[in-house]
């Protein structure tokens, strides 16, 4: 073959080496679109993974911050090799809570407590800085911004991060109001005092009531047994009044612990009339006329003492005079007792005074007007009586009070609001 035959030849297999090498090019290409195709699907299926974790993160912080308003918490953060706390969020609804600027010195955390709270604080902060302790929980008092009021607080911190030697690096924090909590606790606490108290009352009152209630009683039944034995009739006549006596203080007895009863019940309500004191006075001296006269004492109203119009419970001041006129009659052997009514400083003062015996000034004030008090061993005590007087005057809007000096007699008095 010629070099004229052989061209066709070369360039057929030219032709031939070019569709191949395109072929290997383009093959080249699919498998580098299906390499790409295959990364892309790849890289889609990444990043919806991390969508789906940015939305979940995104809904667990919209969750904390709910929690966080729910329970209206601060949260803070302590930078330990800086020194300073930054508030990364407060939901604590308080208008007297200061501001605290992002990092702020740390040893101002404590600056608002009250001294008895503030070395304390500190102390327990430094250790947990300092790494002695992971956990601080504390509850503590601070001045409010506005300088009226102390606010409670309570506080939860604990390490977050440590360096490589387990030195604190961060330290997370959570501070929250407690006011109203500890107004549940006080108001809990006073119950349960209250309920001791009351418990101790009542077993002390049961034990003094049996005493009181058995003095009587047990002269009753005695003289009422010799009696039958006694053939004089002035001992029988002795032994009568003795009986009659013991018999009216027992019933008197009964009477107060049905009135304290009543008064601690609150079952009977107050009711105001307008009547002259002028009458209510000579009704008391009318009551108390023949027992005055069987003890050779005279029972006057004072002529100093005022024709008052008064408005109260008329039954109600009644029974306190009553008890006071009743006392005094008991306590005095010789004189007499005065009663009268006066005005001191916007209240209508009712008063008895008598001549008796007086009183020491260790019982003199509010602590005569207490329960069973017992001034002499030889004499009885006061049982109930002038308890119920203050009781009765509570309920009045008064109070009751004494003035005494021994061997020179006793006043006692009620005020009531006067218009």
């Amino acid at each position: 073959m010629n070099a004229i035959e052989l061209l066709p030849l070369i360039a057929l297999a030219d032709l031939m080496q070019i569709d191949i090498l395109f072929w290997l090019i383009a093959l080249l290409v699919v498998l580098l679109l299906l390499m790409y195709l295959i990364w892309q699907q790849q890289q889609y299926k990444i990043l919806d993974s991390e969508l789906t974790m940015l939305n979940g993160v995104k809904r667990r912080t919209i969750e904390y911050d709910l929690v966080l308003k729910a329970m209206k918490l601060a949260v803070w953060h302590i930078d330990v090799q800086e020194r300073t706390i930054t508030y990364d969020s407060d939901y604590r609804e308080a208008l007297d809570i200061p501001s605290v600027p992002p990092g702020t010195d740390v040893e101002l955390f404590c600056d608002n407590l009250l001294p008895e709270d503030k070395k304390r604080i500190a102390e327990r902060m430094r250790d947990l800085v300092e790494g002695r302790v992971d956990l601080v929980h504390e509850q503590y008092q601070s001045r409010s911004t506005l300088g009226d009021s102390i606010n409670w607080g309570e506080t939860y911190a604990v390490v977050d991060k440590r360096d490589a030697n387990g030195r604190p690096l961060t330290i997370v924090g959570t501070s929250m109001r407690i006011d109203k909590q500890k107004e549940i606790e006080m108001a809990l606490i006073k119950a349960r005092n209250q309920a001791e108290e009351s418990d101790r009352l009542k077993t002390a009152f049961l034990a003094n009531i049996s005493h009181e209630v058995r003095t009587p009683l047990n002269a009753i039944v005695g003289f009422s047994e010799v009696l039958t034995e006694t053939a004089s009739e002035s001992e029988r006549q002795q032994l009568s009044d003795l009986i009659r006596q013991n018999n009216t203080h027992l019933l008197q007895l009964f009477d107060d612990m049905v009135n304290m009863s009543k008064l601690d019940a609150g079952v009977e309500s107050v009711q105001k009339t307008r009547f002259q004191m002028d009458e209510f006075l000579q009704e008391v001296v009318k009551k108390y006329a023949e027992q005055a006269s069987k003890k050779h004492l005279s029972l006057i109203i004072d002529e100093h003492s005022e024709n008052l119009e008064a408005y109260t419970d008329r039954n109600r001041l009644m029974q306190i005079v009553y008890h006071y006129v009743d006392n005094a009659l008991k306590f005095t052997t010789e004189g007499g007792v005065t009663i009268g009514c006066n005005i001191e400083v916007g209240n209508m003062r009712v008063w008895v005074r008598d001549t008796g015996k007086g009183i020491d000034s260790e019982f003199c004030g509010d602590k005569l007007f207490e329960r069973f008090v017992k001034i002499d061993e030889f004499e009885q005590g006061t049982g109930l009586g002038l308890s119920v007087c203050r009781s009765l005057a509570l309920t009045l809007g008064g109070k009751v009070g004494m003035e005494s000096e021994l061997g020179r007699g006793s006043l006692f008095w009620v005020d009531v609001p006067y218009k």
